[in-house]
């Protein structure tokens, strides 16, 4: 275990808070504590396996938040939160021989033609639309691969999980919000198990980063629930864009490379 200094935990607890409450309403926590953990000196492996312990705190946090106000029925998303566990710990434990370069080339695009869809997009608000899939077929297809995704690189799931509640399920802003925290859950715990068989998580800082993360998730996911779409479509766009200018921001980014920039 990396000998993390104790003046730097405040900043590691105080990354957490926010991750936890950025996270709860538009995904991307990862993008905050991911880097803090690599600053103060814990190795990747460790940084990312560490990362799903915080994380599942933040997400099991947001869920019950949504759920107390019946944005999301637990017992009937149950089988959805099933697959995702399934997708999550695939995704980890194939991890290394997933073409990462290829993962890494395409979340950027992938990201930004998230961001202008719910910039552009009108009448994105609160309410359901018209569904185009089945919540079976859904829950079969859908939720393992994104599951999946989650296991093997991690960056942007939330948004996707969004992308797919809203033009897929037909779900509002809020609404898609509170499903994705939920099967956010289900894929960081899939990841999770198979991480700490690997010995990759510090336990202590997980759990630390843990209880700021839960704090932050319910100060963000009752925010939401109080503001709605209003709150969610700017923060999400927000969120992606950042995303992708972290990824193209390291400059041994495959994209970067191909491109020559």
């Amino acid at each position: 275990m990396p000998d993390i200094a104790f003046h730097l935990l405040p900043l590691l607890c105080a990354a957490a808070f926010f991750a936890g409450f950025v996270d709860s309403i538009a995904g991307g926590g990862g993008l905050i504590t991911v880097p803090v953990m690599l600053i103060v000196g814990i190795p990747p492996l460790q940084a990312l396996g560490t990362n799903k312990v915080q994380s599942l705190f933040g997400a099991a946090s947001a869920t019950i938040a949504y759920a107390r106000r019946g944005h999301v029925q637990l017992a009937e998303q149950l089988p959805m939160a099933l697959m995702a566990i399934m997708g999550g710990a695939l995704g980890a434990a194939l991890a290394t021989i997933i073409p990462g370069q290829v993962l890494q080339a395409i979340m950027p695009v992938l990201l930004v033609a998230i961001a202008v869809f719910f910039a552009v997009k009108p009448n994105l608000n609160d309410l359901d639309t018209h569904r185009c899939m089945t919540p079976f077929a859904f829950g079969l297809t859908l939720v393992p691969v994104i599951g999946f995704y989650d296991g093997v690189f991690g960056p942007g799931t939330g948004s996707f999980f969004m992308l797919a509640f809203v033009t897929l399920a037909g779900f509002g802003m809020l609404k898609a919000t509170a499903h994705t925290k939920l099967l956010n859950l289900g894929s960081n715990f899939g990841a999770l198990i198979v991480f700490a068989s690997f010995g990759a998580i510090l336990w202590k800082i997980g759990l630390l980063m843990g209880v700021c993360q839960f704090l932050g998730a319910q100060l963000g996911s009752r925010l939401a629930i109080r503001i709605g779409a209003k709150l969610i479509k700017p923060l999400l766009v927000i969120v992606c864009v950042a995303l992708a200018v972290k990824l193209l921001a390291d400059p041994a980014n495959p994209l970067r490379l191909w491109l020559g920039v």
